[in-house]
């Protein structure tokens, strides 16, 4: 029996240093983690996994998780942000409870530590320009210079420090800096900036200070003060571990977190750079941050993609180590494994051409059933209406088709869903373009429900709604919102990533024809349109009677190919790092 069937969680290296943690009594035997968003922009599906992972695992040890909201950076952070990101956590599922921070709450307490440091002649005030700053900072093979004001008195640096809190000084004049070495490998380590000048208002403390800390000084620090045990960060904070460690021990905290870092998430067809997606959005590329082609966690639940698909596809690809990129089909997979489970079956024709049933009798209608989901016998059944006038997709005929296309053609049988077999019996074409404006059927009275009483087989059964039941609708057909895999990589050849934006990303079908039941539809409801893919009732353009369709994902799903390669991918990594450890 696997591991899945028995219930047990999947091992990984954070889970198995939680383990032994808890073993050896380290931090009191306790699970602490949080989640800490910079309130800079909107949260994307690279931060679900955090989300996930920062949340799972202290659910899974029986400790807590904080949401913490990192706002150290007035330029560019906004309430909006705020409660879009407490909106995106809720939703996924977990809920923070009486643990909310912010870093500004503790921006006294970081002002007195800064103190200590220059007291203890551990940070100093600089007057170089930020330029100068990394003139002096050096390279990866040359040490850095000094700055000449590295040696002033820890008085002056005092008085300068305070002199900067009140506000003295203009933007960019002064900064107060670590004194660590600038001699070291890691360029961190080289004097930080540890505090900068900055007259502008934050959005929650107002005018109250001028000088704001950087996030490597403020980050550790808040981590201790909350009594965080387990920080978790992606693998870019890697290099930064020797600097949070530097300033807890400088600072003797009672509460030393221990940092842990892991490969971020990366997927093919995205981009997941908050810098590009704002791009996005003020180049009007996009209809704003929670467009459902855009991977933010707004978006995703604009396009309909329940949350426990998002957290299924976290808790499969793992916490990894080193870098790599995520086929997206993973991801399409796990929503259409869930979709397919939790939505109901209906109706509707995206691209409508009438079909006029010849023998079937004129103005009577009549009811047939219809299975809602027959993943789950609970959904029930519903009633479709039938009449002598149809819609099907266009794409159902052809007048000439190919071999094996199975579907309706002339002299052709095949099965309506839940109604008929019906067979071609002519074509009423535009005389100036020469379209198909109508096709003439006749269908067999004993085939209802589907099912021939004499055996015989059709090859085909199509979808269809009755044409005087049916209601015009706007359906909006997403997809990827990128054409190549890698745009980000594919940019560095020269070229910018929206070079390779998907021309096709949004195609919107505005003479739709869907089944009655769909009129009355709520925002954010999902349902399968059979045979056509999952759609999503869109929240900001449906009204009362008239719902506005978003395609959440495809019907088309080529995962067991996927998953393949995916499984062999991880297995030869697996079997690289064993051989390498071996020698």
């Amino acid at each position: 029996m696997s591991k899945k069937e028995k219930g047990e969680k999947p091992s990984n290296f954070i889970r198995n240093i939680i383990i032994e943690d808890i073993k050896s009594n380290r931090h009191g035997g306790k699970v602490i983690t949080r989640f800490p968003p910079e309130p800079n922009g909107y949260l994307h599906i690279g931060h679900a996994k955090s989300i996930v992972m920062n949340f799972g695992f202290a659910l899974e040890f029986n400790g807590r998780c904080h949401l913490r909201f990192d706002d150290t950076n007035p330029t560019k952070e906004e309430q909006e942000y705020v409660d879009a990101i407490k909106e995106d956590v809720h939703w996924l599922g977990y809920d923070w409870g009486e643990h909310l921070y912010y870093a500004s709450d503790y921006f006294d307490k970081f002002y007195e530590y800064a103190e200590k440091l220059i007291i203890m002649d551990k940070a100093f005030v600089c007057d170089l320009s930020p330029e100068e700053i990394r003139a002096y900072r050096g390279t990866l093979t040359e040490p850095g210079k000094e700055s000449p004001y590295r040696n002033r008195t820890v008085e002056e640096n005092l008085d300068l420090f305070r002199r900067m809190r009140a506000g003295e000084f203009k933007d960019g004049e002064r900064v107060l800096r670590a004194k660590i070495d600038m001699a070291a490998g890691n360029l961190n380590m080289r004097d930080p900036v540890v505090y900068r000048i900055m007259h502008v208002p934050h959005h929650r403390t107002g005018d109250k200070w001028c000088i704001y800390p950087m996030y490597d000084f403020a980050h550790c620090l808040s981590d201790s003060i909350e009594g965080i045990t387990h920080s978790l960060c992606s693998l870019e904070f890697e290099d930064h571990r020797p600097l949070y460690d530097w300033f807890l021990d400088q600072l003797q905290v009672e509460c030393h977190p221990q940092q842990i870092e892991f490969a971020r998430l990366n997927l093919t067809y995205t981009i997941l750079s908050k810098r590009k997606l704002i791009r996005l959005v003020e180049e009007g590329v996009v209809a704003g941050w929670d467009d459902p082609r855009m991977p933010t966690i707004s978006g995703m639940r604009r396009r309909g993609i329940p949350p426990a698909a998002i957290r299924n596809f976290c808790e499969r690809i793992g916490v990894a180590k080193k870098e790599s990129v995520v086929d997206v089909a993973l991801l399409e997979h796990c929503i259409r494994e869930e979709l397919n489970r939790a939505a109901p079956r209906v109706m509707g024709v995206l691209d409508p051409v009438k079909v006029v049933i010849e023998n079937y009798p004129e103005g009577v209608e009549e009811e047939l059933e219809a299975i809602n989901n027959p993943e789950d016998p609970s959904f029930g059944i519903r009633n479709v209406p039938f009449s002598r006038e149809i819609f099907i997709e266009r794409s159902d005929f052809m007048e000439d088709p190919p071999k094996k296309f199975f579907r309706l053609a002339p002299g052709r049988e095949v099965r309506l869903r839940y109604a008929y077999f019906i067979k071609c019996t002519g074509v009423i074409k535009d005389q100036e373009t020469g379209e198909i404006k109508e096709i003439r059927c006749t269908y067999d009275p004993a085939t209802r429900g589907g099912d021939s009483p004499d055996g015989r087989k059709v090859r085909g059964t199509i979808h269809w709604v009755s044409a005087s039941h049916a209601f015009h609708a706007k359906v909006r057909l997403y997809d990827r919102l990128f054409d190549h895999p890698y745009p980000d990589r594919a940019a560095k050849n020269g070229g910018s990533f929206m070079d390779f934006l998907n021309p096709n990303s949004l195609k919107t079908m505005g003479s739709c024809m869907l089944e009655p039941s769909l009129k009355d539809a709520q925002p954010g409801k999902v349902y399968q349109f059979e045979r056509m893919g999952y759609f999503c009732v869109d929240k900001h353009d449906s009204t009362s009677g008239s719902p506005v369709f978003n395609r959440t994902v495809t019907l088309r799903d080529t995962w067991a190919k996927i998953e393949k390669r995916f499984r062999q991918q991880q297995g030869q990594k697996s079997r690289k790092k064993r051989r390498r450890n071996r020698k």
